[in-house]
């Protein structure tokens, strides 16, 4: 019962008073306050909070002293208020969203819109993704937004509900600190994702009808971006996208079943060489010695019988290594 009261709304510090008094019965708010080692007057402004949810009563008493209303009806009246107040804000939610798809929009919005700022285009980019229904297509390269790159938040989140993505990764961006962890944990949570040698491009479409890219794919980071409405520019990188993932060479997860002797660590090491890292960039990524990662890689390609590394990344996809 570490936060009982979170789920209809009520904060840490009403819940530990209210758990303070339940074993502090007739006790004053100075009592709940030693009970609980909190600050009277914190405690004061949850027991009024308390009081008017009807989960405190307050006796006649000189101090006031005050006890727990019966949980098994007052914490129920409680849920019924919040379940109501939750219908009727999804109720809400459905006549504003059936409103503004009756607005007619400009022609400008109507294609493209310029979102300017790092807090503006992380919030679009949150609600495009948690509003995804069916698909959400990315490709990850850089420059990125803050620098370096950060964990998708909103992927993991949205994968939970079923949705699908695909994310095509910029191979050498992958050395970047953290980011190839990052990518695996987006592929333990469902992401299908492969690596290009060099990404040309970057973007984020969401259901196929609504895209995010920079002003300019050559240009260092601006933190100016295009939101595209418009169906055939969307339609378009749609077309680009489909093409750079049949080029593109997948990346497995921890999950695969072992082919041929082929380890996990493997299928990694060969999905990094075929987006085009260099020996030490591999190393860097997996957190492994280089010479573990030339040992490896030599073993490999003897295997397969290859004499260069584009070879062996040949050879290992038609045998379904990669």
């Amino acid at each position: 019962m570490a936060h009982l009261l979170g789920p209809v709304g009520l904060n840490e510090t009403d819940n530990a008073v209210y758990l303070a008094l339940a074993t502090t019965p007739r006790g004053t708010a100075q009592d709940i306050a030693e009970s609980a080692e909190l600050a009277l007057p914190a405690v004061r402004r949850a027991l009024r909070t308390l009081t008017e949810a009807g989960l405190v009563t307050t006796l006649l008493a000189r101090p006031m002293r005050y006890v727990v209303a019966p949980p098994e009806v007052s914490i129920d009246a409680l849920v019924s208020r919040r379940q109501q107040e939750l219908e009727g804000l999804r109720a809400s939610a459905r006549e504003l969203a059936l409103r503004l798809r009756e607005t007619p929009a400009s022609a400008e919005t109507d294609v493209v819109e310029i979102l300017e700022g790092n807090d503006v285009i992380q919030h679009r980019l949150a609600q495009m993704q948690l509003s995804a229904q069916d698909e959400v297509l990315i490709i990850d390269a850089p420059p990125y937004l803050h620098g370096t790159p950060v964990q998708n938040d909103q992927e993991l989140v949205t994968l939970r509900r079923g949705v699908r993505y695909r994310s095509l990764y910029h191979g050498p961006a992958l050395q970047l600190p953290g980011h190839y962890e990052q990518m695996m944990a987006c592929i333990a949570a469902g992401e299908q994702a492969r690596t290009l040698a060099s990404a040309p491009m970057k973007m984020l479409i969401v259901d196929r009808r609504v895209a995010l890219m920079p002003v300019s794919f050559a240009a260092a980071e601006t933190r100016t971006r295009l939101l595209v409405h418009a169906a055939p520019l969307v339609e378009g990188l749609v077309v680009c996208f489909e093409a750079l993932w049949e080029q593109a060479a997948p990346v497995h997860g921890g999950s695969q079943p072992p082919r041929e002797g082929l380890s996990d660590r493997d299928r990694q090491v060969l999905s990094l060489m075929a987006a085009g890292l260099k020996d030490q960039a591999i190393a860097r990524a997996l957190g492994v010695a280089q010479r573990t990662v030339v040992r490896r890689i030599a073993e490999m390609m003897t295997t397969l019988g290859a004499d260069t590394r584009f070879q062996a990344g040949m050879l290992a996809a038609r045998r379904g290594w990669i």
